[in-house]
């Protein structure tokens, strides 16, 4: 009798599979910040909660990078002058 090679590959039942799991939600909190452009990027990362581990690094570079010109918009703003810088 000859087998087919589907049937020589198939596991025994019962045994462990050892194929990658379904992308699943990590379930982690974001707490907002009081900043929407800041907010904005913190939710996309659970866009990460439906892609594959392949597929993260995208979203956490375009994060990032997102961060990072927010954080670069904070430091162009005029700041308030302090009333002790003009001292006479």
């Amino acid at each position: 009798m000859s087998e087919t090679p589907a049937e020589a590959e198939a596991p025994p039942p019962g045994a462990p599979s050892y194929e990658p799991a379904a992308p699943a939600p990590l379930g982690v909190d974001r707490t907002p910040t009081g900043n929407d452009e800041v907010d904005a990027q913190l939710g996309r990362l659970g866009d990460v909660d439906h892609l594959a581990a392949d597929g993260h690094v995208e979203v956490y570079e375009d994060v990032h990078q997102g961060l990072r010109a927010a954080l670069t918009a904070l430091d162009a703003r005029p700041q308030p002058s302090s009333t002790y810088e003009h001292r006479s």
